[in-house]
Order: C-alpha cells, then structure tokens, then sequence
C-alpha cells in the first residue's frame, strides 16, 4: 500500500519510493511529511 504526504497511517517506519529514506511516525496522531531527502510525497511501510 501507498501512503502520501499529509495522510495519518499510523505509528510506524515509512520508506520513500523514491529514494529509500526512512521516515518514523512515533504517534498515531502524525502526518507524513514530504521526504526529507528528495521531497518526494509517497511511502511504504516497512514496519
């Protein structure tokens, strides 16, 4: 499943599609941000 930028998947590490950089959501309340690295909006999770 694909998670996007300003959504609330959960607690969780999520993995940009782009550019591989990890992403860690520590609240079920967080959004995803753009990717710190390339900007880039989509993620997967990876745990």
């Amino acid at each position: 499943m694909i998670y996007h930028t300003g959504e609330k998947p959960g607690k969780g590490t999520y993995r940009c599609t782009t550019c591989n950089r990890d992403v860690t959501l520590d609240n079920d309340t967080d959004k995803l941000p753009p990717c710190p690295k390339c900007y880039k909006t989509e993620y997967r999770k990876i745990s």
